[in-house]
């Protein structure tokens, strides 16, 4: 092993309030920045995801090709029915597409997420 992986860094407009998004989103809290600073991190459970600021992002557009995705996070729930509106209370909007055992949606910086669950 060379390494280990020490954080998932995200791109936002607003490192905090992207942040702030997924903290809620994943039960876990701001550990370091305050609103206004151009990096951000959460943690919980052994995890940590970092947002850093990037005013000039120019978001995906799923599923245009055009504006590809970069990267997504899957998040398990267990009865999505539950968690959509909690999402969407959020900030998250519903994107098309979805399956048997996943919808997707996009947070508020535009990057797509999907909830899954075992269908």
């Amino acid at each position: 092993m060379i390494g280990q992986l020490h954080s998932v860094v995200i791109d936002a407009p607003d490192a905090h309030a992207l942040a702030t998004f997924y903290a809620g989103l994943l039960g876990m809290e701001v550990s370091k920045g305050q609103p206004g600073d151009d990096w951000v991190v959460i943690t919980g459970a052994g995890y940590r995801l970092a947002f850093q600021q990037a005013p000039d992002l120019r978001p995906p557009d799923w599923p245009d090709p055009d504006r590809p995705q970069q990267f997504h996070l899957d998040v398990r729930v267990a009865d999505v029915d539950e968690a959509e509106p909690k999402v969407l209370a959020l900030g998250a909007r519903r994107l098309p597409g979805g399956g048997g055992d996943f919808r997707v949606y996009a947070d508020p910086a535009g990057h797509p997420f999907c909830l899954v669950w075992d269908a």
